[in-house]
């Protein structure tokens, strides 16, 4: 049988074309929710899949749990019966294409972890019957959708552009951000063959704002992977021009500013106390494992991941340096109020936080630590930071700010009181220059 008379294929087109193909998406977090409610709006019907229970009842409730992804949208795909959210993954074989928004983690020793790749990928073989369109959206290194997930749907029996389709189609959110959403930002998506690059294209095609078809999965890999090297590399350089400027005495996020006067030639990339999220301290390690298969050298990005891991113990260690100075003493015995746990700004997700390390190398030197977040009001269960799971945001005055011997700004939520924070803060150390953006007073201020 030649692609072009492929029934199952010519079906499936069929159904995405008319908006009656049912989308199931195993993960319904910060990646998978938002892709359920983009296809929910553009008329098809969703599925969503986590193992979380409390999480699936909280979303048929109508309840999101994700700051920035508002309820009102839940409650509407509920009440035109186009969503629904599921623990029992035996309900996958309902569907006519199937989404994998899983993590893709880090070992310990900062190898890849696909665990929850190959278990979502062993729950659809078990139920996968002929026609279903498959697609991987977690990032990874490239050659995973064919050297990991076909090999184990091909075990159900069927083989990949015959009796189902297989494809990569990288996710793309950047949680919290007013400009561009879900339907907005390109899909990229590459299939294993002809057949399965169509379905998945013509699938968000019929969601999205714009697709970007390539010639496979590996190269649709290779994208998200670029795309999150590229910021991690010029983080770490303006992370490592920060402290050699810092011992110039030049403010680093002046010389920024006027560089990015620049028409051209030159992009802004913001300096911080270390990487957060998902992709950014995770991604540039996939493609470095992948590529000692190839016994290929990959320094520049290797070294890239060195400064950005290196910058919360250089934060600490400005800390307890203005501490020094100030006070006649370090971090021993040193009461920090640690301003921000998210990884970046005005969300909840913690993830990967450099956060959690500031407080664990505060902590080790023997400092008192709490901290205010208004988006985390208590952390939870990390994988990397266990002891501090339960600690709770205290309340952010007058009197708790002057109680503390300094200020940590880690993360720059907008909606903290900053005015307050530097009217009586004994000693403010920020990593974010949130004080001189507001123009408040920098005479207790040190930058790191």
């Amino acid at each position: 049988m030649t692609e072009a008379e492929n029934p199952l294929a010519t079906k499936l087109a069929r159904l995405i074309a008319d908006r009656k193909a049912r989308v199931a998406i195993i993960g319904l977090g910060y990646v998978g929710l938002p892709l359920a409610l983009t296809l929910c709006r553009a008329g098809f019907p969703v599925l969503g899949f986590d193992i979380d229970e409390r999480r699936v009842a909280l979303l048929n409730r109508g309840e999101s749990g994700i700051r920035h992804i508002p309820a009102d949208a839940i409650r509407a795909a509920l009440a035109e019966d186009r969503f629904e959210a599921s623990a029992d993954f035996e309900r996958l074989g309902e569907a006519d294409a199937i989404l994998i928004c899983v993590p893709t983690p880090l070992t310990r020793q900062r190898e890849p972890d696909l665990s929850f790749v190959e278990r979502a990928s062993r729950q659809i073989a078990r139920t996968l019957r002929p026609g279903q369109l498959v697609v991987l959206e977690s990032t990874t290194w490239p050659g995973t959708t064919e050297e990991i997930v076909k090999p184990i749907l091909e075990e159900a029996g069927a083989r990949s552009g015959d009796g189902f389709f297989l494809a990569f189609s990288p996710e793309r959110e950047d949680p919290g951000n007013r400009d561009f959403g879900t339907r907005d930002i390109p899909k990229i998506v590459g299939g294993d063959g002809a057949h399965a690059s169509r379905l998945a294209d013509a699938l968000y095609a019929a969601a999205m704002t714009s697709t970007v078809p390539v010639s496979s999965p590996a190269v649709a890999e290779a994208v998200k992977l670029t795309e999150n090297i590229f910021r991690s590399v010029n983080i770490a350089l303006v992370n490592e021009l920060k402290v050699v400027y810092d011992a110039m005495g030049i403010d680093v996020w002046d010389v920024i500013a006027a560089a990015s006067t620049k028409p051209f030639g030159f992009m802004p990339f913001q300096p911080g106390p270390g990487l957060g999220g998902h992709c950014i301290p995770i991604d540039p390690f996939y493609l470095a494992w992948k590529a000692r298969e190839f016994e290929v050298p990959t320094r520049f990005i290797e070294l890239a991941g060195e400064i950005n891991t290196a910058m919360p113990r250089h934060v600490v260690d400005r800390m307890a340096e203005a501490l020094d100075r100030r006070f006649g003493r370090g971090l021993n015995g040193s009461r920090i109020l640690v301003l921000g746990v998210a990884y970046k700004r005005n969300v909840e997700d913690t993830r990967e936080s450099a956060s959690f390390r500031l407080i664990e190398l505060l902590e080790d030197r023997g400092a008192h630590t709490s901290y205010h977040d208004p988006h985390v009001p208590e952390i939870g269960p990390t994988r990397e930071h266990r002891e501090l799971a339960g600690r709770r945001s205290i309340a952010l005055t007058a009197q708790a700010i002057a109680d503390f011997d300094a200020v940590l700004v880690a993360t720059d939520h907008d909606d903290v009181d900053y005015a307050l924070v530097a009217a009586h803060m004994r000693l403010g150390v920020d990593t974010r220059n949130v004080f001189a953006k507001r123009q408040l007073d920098l005479s207790r201020v040190v930058k790191a």
